[in-house]
């Protein structure tokens, strides 16, 4: 039970069928306490019943703390409800489909909201109570948009790419205090709102790894929890690529 005696915050984990569900779930299998955080309370009560419903005698506390992370004040009370953790997981997202010409300034200032001034405020917030605790793990979910120029998603790469400075950044910040920060950056990955969304051939987005096909969420969450882990210890400022080979062909 590598994650035993943990706690571990799971931003973006309201919702069955997310990343940020499938991250909780390994979190959990883990013996790690679980603060999970969404909008909507009824569905955030249906993924503390699944984790329950799945977790052993050996499993942890889970609890749900509703808060929109678009808005700082709720990033703010989140921290200070979420207490000490020694793992946060930066997984919130917004994700926006337009051309540059076109894109409208409102979603434009949610997705930085979301993806790149939350997890600001939630590391600055968090990091120093993980350094009073003896040190912490950090992990932002990034994107293969950080690194790739895709049409459509010039607003949601670079809140990614931010994300991925950030992460370096904090990597130097924080090394002297044991608080490690590192990414991960998956590829298509079948997610029930990107499968609601695209259908579930996703577009044929799978065909343009190497590996010819999406991810399912389980598979990027193994690897968000070995970053979190202690078997990743001399790990920190890494950008981890989940994306079946896709930027490297």
């Amino acid at each position: 039970m590598e994650f035993a005696g943990k706690t571990a915050l799971v931003t973006g984990s309201g919702a069955i069928g997310g990343l940020g569900h499938a991250t909780a779930k390994v979190l959990a299998a883990g013996g790690a306490d679980l603060v999970l955080t969404g909008t909507d309370p009824e569905r955030g009560a249906q993924v503390v019943e699944d984790l329950r419903a799945a977790g052993g005698e050996s499993a942890g506390t889970v609890r749900f703390v509703a808060a929109d992370v678009s808005d700082s004040a709720d990033v703010r009370q989140l921290a200070e409800d979420a207490g000490a953790v020694d793992i946060l997981i930066n997984n919130a997202s917004v994700m926006t489909f337009s051309p540059t010409i076109g894109q409208d300034l409102a979603s434009y200032d949610t997705a930085f909201a979301v993806n790149v001034r939350a997890p600001f405020l939630l590391t600055a917030l968090l990091a120093e109570k993980m350094a009073a605790g003896g040190g912490g793990s950090i992990v932002n979910v990034s994107s293969t948009a950080a690194g790739l120029g895709m049409p459509g998603m010039a607003v949601y790469g670079a809140t990614k790419a931010a994300l991925e400075s950030l992460t370096r950044t904090w990597a130097a910040e924080f090394a002297e205090s044991n608080v490690r920060v590192n990414a991960v950056a998956p590829g298509p990955m079948r997610t029930s709102k990107v499968v609601a969304a695209m259908g579930p051939d996703m577009g044929g987005m799978g065909l343009t790894t190497a590996l010819k096909r999406t991810s399912d969420p389980a598979e990027v969450a193994h690897v968000i929890a070995f970053l979190a882990s202690d078997r990743a210890s001399y790990m920190t400022g890494a950008i981890v690529a989940a994306d079946g080979g896709r930027t490297a062909i």
